[in-house]
């Protein structure tokens, strides 16, 4: 099993799978299963190893679920690293087959990048917003209301953090005096 850990090492080390499509709507490349599949060839017969994906169905309430699990081998261990996925049944504009490709697709890739140590922190996958964050960011905290201060006064007699509450309303700097006076 050493021998195997080595090996898994080497290609995680070496490892680069391009980023090759592009999504005009968010602006960004992103990597697909495919990317990571093409970039690990060059290893298989090299380090004299394997890698299969098997895919199974663990649940179908309330979503159905997919684990994806990514193996690698030399014909005698095997390393494995899974991904679960959920299939999203209401999403518009694709039929069942399709949903459940779109699922299997993304589950492959995910553990793929568990097994491979591919890291998506630069991945626009895993940090697009396609710019909802801004929106968020833009949005102004409500005004508290009579009956949310009563609440806030309450909340803070039994320990409450104002800095909470704070967060949550636009609070006057007479609601906050009165409020940091408790």
């Amino acid at each position: 099993m050493k021998e195997l850990n080595n090996k898994l090492a080497q290609v995680q080390t070496k490892l680069k799978a391009k980023k090759s499509s592009y999504n005009s709507f968010g602006k960004y490349y992103f990597r697909k299963s495919e990317d990571i599949l093409e970039a690990i060839k060059p290893f298989l017969l090299e380090l004299d190893v394997s890698v299969i994906i098997k895919e199974q169905i663990i649940a179908t309430e309330p979503v159905p679920m997919l684990e994806s699990s990514a193996i690698f081998s030399d014909g005698e261990n095997q390393i494995t690293a899974t991904a679960v996925v959920g299939v999203d049944l209401t999403q518009k504009g694709m039929q069942t087959s399709q949903q459940f490709g779109a699922a299997s697709t993304y589950g492959k890739k995910y553990a793929l990048g568990n097994l491979l140590l591919i890291d998506d922190t630069e991945d626009a996958d895993a940090s697009n917003t396609h710019g909802k964050a801004a929106v968020v960011a833009a949005k102004p905290k409500p005004k508290i209301t009579v009956e949310q201060f009563n609440k806030a006064k309450d909340y803070l007699k039994n320990g409450g953090k104002l800095e909470a509450i704070k967060s949550k309303y636009a609070l006057t700097s007479k609601q906050e005096e009165a409020l940091a006076a408790l």
